[in-house]
């Protein structure tokens, strides 16, 4: 079994362009479910005929109580997508999935922040210290244009086009897009560029590119954004426990509270599926009815 999953998982990387943590995270949960078949056929090599839906669903069950629901959707989902691939090559006459059924996931509320709190936290960032410049700039970028966290480290300088006011972005899957920037995120960011400029000379002198970097030159990393992000959270002082992505959170919910429409802001977030940007529906019910009462014919008497 262990070279057809390699051979899957080169498929996913050539071949569908996914994400590298994409990619380890189906390597990951094939070789867990290889590990758990081959354990219960009490033999090290075993071939796709020998895995029937019992076999997953046992595999599935002895996750119960330790993974996320989430998580063993994930799991059954890399093992569908996996016979299948081995179908399409005549290396299996049927899939096992079939007879499976995904769980039933628990509709997840995305946490946001108001407006005003939203801008505490972007506030929060003071200085006119080079940190604090290139600080202040990573949160008015990351709330003016939705990015994630790691979207942001990989921006390289001629990622933004200043003049046009967008930031090209290679998102997952390695879909490109383009995402409008605030004049706000961009004044910051020429604040940023000027604090930063003789780091930025040797930086190019060395052939880094990265837009956001650290002190000494470097690309600053995803886990480092996350930092700042952190500790400009607890400077705020705000009462809600929030993480990074909170400001993506809070960038499609004020867009949506503003009068945007969801598709264009499945766009923004870059969403392969509507279904996932609908989550931000919720946020405000007031605003909703609001809109039905003033335009749907019978949401009133008389």
């Amino acid at each position: 079994m262990t070279s057809h999953i390699d051979r899957f998982i080169r498929y996913l990387e050539a071949e569908k362009g996914l994400s590298p943590n994409t990619v380890r995270a189906y390597h990951s949960d094939l070789r867990a479910f290889a590990g758990f078949v081959s354990e219960r056929l009490k033999k090290e090599a075993f071939g796709p005929a020998d895995v029937d839906h019992y076999m997953i669903r046992s595999f599935l069950a002895s996750l119960h109580g330790s993974r996320a629901r989430t998580s063993v959707s994930r799991k059954l989902s890399a093992i569908r997508s996996f016979f299948r691939f081995l179908i399409k090559r005549g290396e299996a006459d049927r899939n096992p999935t079939d007879a499976v059924f995904s769980p039933k996931l628990e509709r997840h509320v995305a946490k946001f922040l108001p407006v005003d709190e939203m801008f505490s936290l972007l506030d929060s960032v003071i200085g006119d210290s080079r940190q604090g410049t290139r600080d202040r700039a990573i949160l008015e970028t990351l709330y003016s244009t939705g990015l994630r966290v790691g979207e942001l480290a990989s921006l390289d300088v001629d990622s933004i086009d200043r003049s046009a006011r967008y930031v090209r972005v290679v998102g997952k899957g390695s879909k490109e897009r383009l995402v409008p920037v605030g004049m706000k995120a961009l004044e910051a960011l020429d604040a940023y560029s000027g604090a930063f400029e003789e780091i930025r000379r040797a930086a190019e002198n060395r052939g880094v590119k990265a837009l956001f970097l650290n002190l000494r030159g470097g690309r600053l990393s995803t886990r480092s954004i996350g930092r700042i992000v952190d500790a400009a959270i607890e400077r705020s002082g705000l009462e809600m426990k929030i993480s990074p992505h909170v400001l993506r959170h809070s960038f499609a919910t004020h867009l949506l509270d503003s009068g945007a429409d969801l598709r264009s802001v499945q766009e923004l977030l870059g969403h392969s599926s509507l279904s996932t940007t609908q989550k931000y529906t919720h946020v405000n019910l007031d605003k909703l009815m609001e809109v039905y009462d003033a335009c749907h014919p019978r949401s009133r008497d008389s």
